[in-house]
């Protein structure tokens, strides 16, 4: 019998704050980041944050040319915006689905409230927030 991994996300804190700002800044364009950590038996750490080169976006899509990324082993997946305040993947999300795992962040970019991570069917992940002084599921 195979035993399906559970996912989890772990953001740390440095992370999502750095996700939120940068989503502010490109709004109300999509904004879109590559995610760089580590997976070890369904948990996913996040933990740093790279601009890919020659990314573009407007108001309804942000992408990147992958065939720019230099070879790095910790890229783990993506973020990206949804300005229309919807933190649903899309069908153009999907078929663009890079790496592990794909964060959505929904407009107005308050809080860890607006941040939800999939997979590449369409499946909620879990996601710890790591903050200095607890944690928030």
């Amino acid at each position: 019998m195979v035993q399906k991994l559970e996912r989890k996300v772990i953001l740390k804190k440095d992370v999502w704050n750095g996700i939120l700002s940068f989503c502010k800044m490109k709004h109300p364009s999509e904004g879109i980041l590559i995610l760089k950590g580590k997976s070890k038996k369904g948990i996913i750490t996040i933990d740093g944050l790279t601009i890919p080169p020659f990314s573009y976006s407007d108001q309804t899509f942000a992408g990147f040319p992958q065939s720019f990324l230099p070879l790095d082993l910790s890229y783990v997946g993506t973020a990206h915006s949804h300005p229309s305040g919807s933190a649903e993947p899309s069908v153009t999300d999907l078929h663009n689905f890079f790496g592990l795992v794909s964060i959505i962040i929904q407009s107005p970019y308050d809080s860890t409230d607006d941040i939800f991570a999939w997979d590449s069917n369409a499946n909620s992940i879990p996601i710890t927030f790591e903050s200095d002084d607890a944690q928030k599921n």
